[in-house]
């Protein structure tokens, strides 16, 4: 791995890429669209399903999105889910700043059910994403989307999108470690 961002995630983290598939290292280490990697490696299309999506002030100050507590945010889970199989793939919480989004980007959002890769690139949004961390923990109450105990073991990456030199978005998308074995 050459990316810095990623030598540093990978170091602090307490995952061992030679111990996991090919797979789950694209997944936790792409600065690509994971919508559209799922839907190659997996043959099926995939469609967002919004579990929480509300526009509210920031409960504290998140400096990797370099805002103070009380800035309006939009806070986000969903799951990327196979339209034909039903499967749960990966489960994703982000935190927007919506005044740093073009107003369509922002009203796509919040209308519809399109993945934020698809947004960015319908809006030709020019973006670099950070990776900040990777890591293994218990599943906790996601475990519920999956039908595996709370404690089942779940990989996770942490990332922000930059976009016009400012961070927009801060993103964790999850799945349990028993999947994208092959």
């Amino acid at each position: 791995m050459l990316r810095i961002d990623l030598q540093d995630s990978m170091r602090q983290s307490s995952l061992d890429p030679k111990a996991m598939s090919p797979f789950q290292r694209i997944l936790l280490t792409t600065d690509g669209t994971v919508t559209d990697i799922l839907e190659a490696q997996m043959s099926e299309s995939m469609k967002v399903v919004k579990l929480y999506e509300e526009v509210i002030p920031a409960n504290k100050a998140i400096p990797y999105l370099d805002i103070d507590e009380g800035t309006e945010v939009i806070a986000r889970k969903i799951l990327l889910r196979g339209k034909c199989s039903h499967k749960n793939y990966i489960y994703a919480e982000s935190v927007l700043v919506p005044e740093r989004l073009s107003p369509a980007m922002r009203d796509a959002l919040l209308t519809t059910r399109k993945p934020i890769g698809l947004l960015i690139l319908e809006s030709r949004t020019e973006s670099f994403r950070e990776i900040l961390s990777c890591k293994r923990e218990p599943m906790g109450e996601i475990a519920q989307y999956y039908d595996l105990p709370e404690d089942a073991p779940l990989i996770s990456r942490t990332y922000r999108i930059y976009a016009g030199g400012q961070p927009i978005m801060l993103i964790t998308e999850k799945f349990p470690e028993a999947s994208f074995q092959v």
